[in-house]
């Protein structure tokens, strides 16, 4: 039986909502309860949240196979304030593995502790070419600042904003959809939580249901490196991490197809799945690489770690450019929507 088909419309729609709602690491409520809002639709999943606030989504069959799940995550890379200047201006203090010359002179909203959203600017403290002429500044957390859109020249009239230290600096996203890409930031990994959302929703409407149970779990917390290590049931046999595959020089990986990921940072994945799923993606004609990350760690890493007992793999759409400004294509895209139906569906 063939797979359901893509809605390439919803999924668009989809995800550039979601690449435009800000969630850094530890700030990610907002893009959850979309997540969760868009799931409630399908009467097939029961809903519920973490402690740690990750979002689980349990679509339950009859089987007597042991339940599989699935994660992605919503967190993204950001910062918080560290210090208020005496110029009024602010120091950051990173989240996740921001590289700070690709976020300069990025527009940015400072949200402070009461939810009030004041906008501002990425700029290194040198950034007047007039002054300052050709600049060698390093772009580091000494020398980066953000310039807030108000009136102010002094802490005191920063403070009077309702800004203070540890408040939310989300990055703009600039998401843009030409020629079948979608370009922004935070492809990583909210590409790959619509590859989710889509898939359930292809299956759902086609009448159709998963060979097991299966738990979807949208995790908050995978930029800073412990997202899943808690959430993930321990009934479930296997678990698929969905995220962003490498593109770049001396990869495999591109942005028209998906990848499976043999080995990252962590070391390598579980053989016996990964040889499940190449045949799976083989006989449903899905197009798939297979790649090795050697900078890179995922959320089944961290639920290892925290000592799940799960065989577990990585799959993903290729991402140009990550964490900086990021880019993918629908073919990639749709092939990783296609393999994760194709394993739910899987008998």
């Amino acid at each position: 039986m063939p797979l359901p088909k893509i809605d390439e419309k919803y999924f668009i729609s989809f995800l550039v909502e979601l690449l435009n709602i800000t969630s850094p690491t530890g700030f990610a409520n907002p893009a959850i309860d979309f997540v969760e809002k868009e799931l409630s639709k399908y009467k097939q999943l029961s809903l519920s949240r973490t402690r740690k606030g990750a979002l689980v989504a349990k679509w339950e069959v009859k089987s007597d196979l042991p339940p599989v799940a699935l994660t992605a995550h919503v967190d993204t890379l950001g910062a918080v304030v560290k210090e208020i200047k005496s110029n009024g201006r602010l120091k950051l203090s990173k989240i996740g593995g921001v590289q700070w010359n690709t976020v300069e002179t990025e527009g940015v909203w400072i949200i402070t502790s009461k939810g009030e959203k004041i906008r501002g600017s990425i700029l290194i403290d040198t950034a007047s070419g007039h002054i300052y002429g050709e600049n060698n500044t390093p772009r580091n957390d000494a020398h980066m600042e953000v310039r807030i859109d108000a009136k102010t020249t002094s802490a005191k009239e920063t403070r009077a904003l309702g800004i203070n230290v540890g408040d939310c600096v989300a990055f703009d996203p600039r998401v843009e959809v030409t020629n079948g890409f979608i370009r922004s930031r935070f492809l990583d990994d909210k590409a790959c939580v619509a590859n989710l959302v889509a898939a359930i929703k292809s299956i759902a409407e086609s009448g159709r249901s998963p060979e097991r149970s299966v738990y979807f779990h949208i995790s908050n917390y995978e930029e800073v490196g412990h997202g899943a290590s808690a959430g993930i049931p321990d009934d479930v046999a296997e678990l698929i991490t969905v995220d962003m595959a490498v593109v770049g020089e001396g990869q495999e990986s591109n942005e028209f197809h998906a990848t499976l990921c043999i080995k990252d940072s962590g070391g390598p994945y579980h053989e016996g799945l990964n040889k499940k799923l190449r045949a799976i993606a083989e006989k449903n004609n899905i197009p798939y690489k297979t790649d090795v990350y050697p900078f890179y760690g995922s959320d089944g890493e961290a639920f290892w770690r925290a000592g799940g007992d799960v065989a577990m793999s990585l799959i993903g759409p290729g991402i140009d450019a990550s964490h900086n400004y990021e880019r993918a294509h629908m073919d990639g895209l749709n092939a990783t929507t296609n393999w994760i139906m194709a394993y739910l569906l899987e008998k």
